[in-house]
């Protein structure tokens, strides 16, 4: 099973975490099934940037960014070559380290309509 470590984090997770999750599992939803609550917005159909993530390390084990997670990182916070919609990033059976952004743009949240 493939090991998540997720970096300090001020408001999600502040000391880090290491989770486990099945490999075929989003890593939002790895990440949301361990309390640590990232933004979903769109409840990860890949219709905002909330759950933007950078994989700090094992980036190229991940799925392919399909053309529709590609543009819509474009409109992500602190976009890196390394960032993923964590909703699109499905894991395979290699461990993973991610960064949480400390901004996302959501504008629900916000109170824009």
């Amino acid at each position: 099973m493939p090991k998540i470590t997720v970096l300090p984090h001020t408001e999600l997770c502040p000391q880090g975490a290491v989770i486990e999750a099945e490999a075929g599992t989003t890593i939002c939803d790895a990440l949301l099934k361990h309390d640590i609550d990232i933004d979903n917005a769109c409840g990860g159909v890949c219709a905002c940037t909330t759950c933007h993530v950078v994989v700090r390390e094992g980036f190229k084990t991940l799925n392919e960014i399909d053309e529709d997670e590609d543009d819509m990182l474009d409109r992500a916070w602190g976009l890196t070559p390394q960032s993923r919609l964590s909703c699109q990033a499905i894991l395979q059976a290699t461990d993973v380290t991610v960064e949480i952004p400390k901004y996302s743009i959501n504008l629900a949240k916000e109170g824009h309509h």
